[in-house]
């Protein structure tokens, strides 16, 4: 599967690349241009993170791990908390006792779980608007309740059992709960409360930068331990070659399936952008949400169900496993599309 997912993402590369070169005809070269201009943002939303990462899971690990142990579970599920591009990987495999849980955690649950609790609901609720928030707090709820069908899927296919997966996400299904019953009763709260996670967030994500990127000029760092910043730009680097054809893919796959969507739309009962918003949810979150106030109401609950678990998965995620491990590659797809569409099918049958 990898191997021919890499064709399809070189096939991009050539469609994206050739219409550059023809002064981009087709608006797919504009796509492949893209993928490079998103190498900026992808480095400093995550660059920093993966050179803190050693420092952390060392101050963390302290309390963490004997915690973790107390409730049977591995405390690598501890850096799922984070998304698998802002450190939620190395976090996870830094403190994991067993490699497997480890590798699930940091693939799977943070690519849908971490990627949800730190940039899909703060992000989203800062770029929609203030009339609009209840109806995407809704959707995400309804994805949070649909997400454990994506960890279920994705922990088989890492070659977990069911048990496993139930016990091993323990803290993660406890926490989500709570996320439910706060965007339930107070949702205004829980909206500052995001933002404050997120500027935090950003805070240690550009510190780690600064330390690493004078650590690498000067060969002086105040925080012994980090992690080269030529480690983290090297990961970087990988995604951005992915996303270099999986954003012309994205673009086709978009144009053929309009009509196919529609037809869909109509049967479920949802408009054909609010599909749209959720294929192109699939490689970002933003351009999904700028358009956010043009969907009716049940494709509004709709996208922020599918956003929770389908964010990102067609670029940056599937970049950084493709880097970091790609044999868990099939456990991420599934585990992602499985919760994304349990939460649009959850999502069309509460519009009911």
């Amino acid at each position: 599967m990898n191997q021919i997912l890499m064709m399809v993402m070189a096939a991009g590369v050539i469609l994206g690349g050739t219409d550059r070169l023809l002064g981009n005809r087709f608006g797919y070269g504009d796509k492949f241009e893209e993928g490079f201009r998103l190498l900026g943002p992808t480095a400093l939303s995550m660059a920093g993170m993966i050179c803190l990462t050693p420092v952390l899971a060392d101050m963390l690990g302290r309390v963490v791990i004997p915690l973790y142990r107390m409730i049977g579970a591995d405390p690598a599920m501890f850096g799922s908390i984070l998304a698998i591009d802002m450190g939620g990987y190395q976090l996870a495999r830094e403190l994991a006792v067993d490699s497997r849980i480890g590798s699930y955690a940091g693939i799977v649950v943070s690519a849908i779980f971490g990627c949800t609790l730190v940039f899909t609901i703060p992000v989203g609720m800062g770029m929609i608007r203030q009339e609009d928030r209840g109806f995407f707090a809704r959707g995400i709820m309804l994805g949070l309740a649909a997400m454990p069908v994506g960890l279920l899927i994705g922990g088989l296919l890492a070659s977990l059992t069911v048990m496993e997966c139930l016990r091993q996400n323990l803290p993660v299904f406890v926490t989500a709960l709570l996320l439910l019953l706060g965007l339930w009763k107070i949702p205004e709260r829980m909206v500052k409360g995001f933002c404050l996670m997120a500027d935090g967030i950003r805070f240690l994500i550009t510190a780690g930068l600064m330390l690493a990127a004078v650590e690498s000029l000067c060969g002086f760092n105040p925080v012994p331990g980090m992690a080269p910043i030529e480690d983290a730009m090297r990961v970087v680097s990988s995604i951005g070659v992915v996303m270099l054809g999986s954003l012309p893919v994205a673009e086709l796959l978009r144009r053929l399936l309009t009509k196919p969507f529609t037809r869909l739309g109509t049967r479920l009962g949802l408009g054909p952008q609010s599909l749209t918003g959720m294929l192109i949810g699939l490689v970002s979150v933003l351009p999904s949400l700028a358009g956010y106030h043009d969907l009716d109401e049940r494709g509004k609950v709709a996208l922020g169900a599918f956003l929770v678990s389908g964010a990102s998965l067609l670029a940056a995620h599937t970049g950084f496993t493709l880097t970091a491990q790609p044999d868990l590659l099939p456990a991420l797809i599934c585990g992602k599309l499985g919760g994304a569409l349990a939460a649009v099918v959850l999502a069309v049958l509460a519009a009911r």
